[in-house]
């Protein structure tokens, strides 16, 4: 089969599209034929290894998973021993690595029914992305109908569906981004957004219940500034790349560590983790028209490359897709 494979970590030009082995599906796992799948934040920082401490995970000196692509959509070609609930001939969509790719095992609570009212390219869209935003959301911020969330990254990746979940949860959203995406933003249920290159949301006065960051481009007192006495600051990495780094986003999470247990507002982390459940919940909001996924540009599986290059080097709107 064919696949977007990297054997070092480096620029984009270490991605070559060749021909490898078709994994075969071991107990608990599904084997796809991947129609489509996303490019994330998360595939650049695999390709780069950056932050250089994250490669005691990635691998210390190449990717222990070579085939880059995290997200998929497509349909199930086989099933290992002890996977319940799909079927050959199933279509679905999950997370695993390995998704840049023309077939991608993946386990079998990390795959679900792909939400029937969305095409394979808008489904590929949202395992990571719509799972981190409904985990930060629901799990650890616990938002209910009426609160105030501020969403910081509103038009990336995870921020276009935080912005659409917060409201199916009922609560009043501010999304902050560049004058570029305001209109989209607002599309996409914002009741206010706020345009960094003209305001700044840390000093307009304005407090939070919930201020849910995905770009890392802020103190803690900063943030803080814009939460209420008791709001809640939920922090989830940085969603860009500077050239490489020794601890990147970790040293905000560090520092959330050593001042949380001192202050009066909840200053939390955001484990995302693939699940079944989780990918259930968000086809129940994306086939009841809660939640749609905006995708602004996608490309063939052999011009993988380039569209990471899209999203690292010129911070794309919404969700990028490739298709297989």
């Amino acid at each position: 089969m064919k696949a977007v494979v990297q054997d070092r970590y480096g620029p984009v030009d270490v991605l070559e599209f060749k021909e490898v082995e078709q994994p075969v599906p071991a107990a608990g796992e599904v084997l796809v034929r991947v129609r489509a799948a996303s490019v994330n934040a998360y595939d650049w920082h695999f390709m780069h290894g950056d932050p250089k401490l994250a490669r005691a995970v990635f691998g210390l000196r190449r990717p222990k998973a070579p085939i880059r692509g995290r997200d998929f959509a497509g349909v199930v070609e086989a099933v290992g021993s002890g996977v319940d609930g799909l079927k050959p001939g199933d279509e679905v969509y999950g997370e695993a690595d390995g998704a840049f790719a023309e077939y991608v095992c993946a386990p079998n609570g990390a795959v679900d029914h792909k939400p029937a009212r969305l095409s394979f390219e808008q489904a590929a869209a949202m395992p990571l992305a719509a799972n981190t935003a409904l985990i930060g959301l629901r799990d650890v911020a616990a938002v209910e109908s009426g609160r105030s969330v501020l969403v910081n990254g509103a038009s990336g990746g995870v921020g276009t569906f935080a912005v659409q979940i917060a409201k199916a949860y009922g609560a009043e959203v501010v999304g902050v981004c560049s004058t570029r995406n305001v209109d989209l933003v607002r599309s996409l249920g914002a009741d206010h957004v706020i345009d960094y290159t003209r305001e700044d949301f840390t000093r307009g006065g304005r407090r939070h219940d919930v201020v849910l960051d995905l770009v890392g481009n802020r103190s803690l007192g900063e943030f803080r500034r814009a939460l209420t006495a008791g709001g809640t600051l939920v922090l989830s990495g940085g969603g860009f790349y500077e050239g490489g780094s020794l601890v990147g986003p970790m040293g905000l999470f560090l520092k959330r560590r050593l001042l949380a247990p001192f202050v009066g507002q909840r200053l939390l982390e955001l484990p995302a983790r693939p699940s079944k459940e989780n990918l259930a919940a968000l086809r129940e909001l994306a086939d009841s028209g809660k939640v749609t996924p905006v995708v602004e540009r996608t490309y063939p599986l052999r011009e993988a490359a380039e569209a990471i290059r899209h999203l690292e080097v010129e911070h794309a709107r919404a969700k990028i897709v490739v298709t297989v």
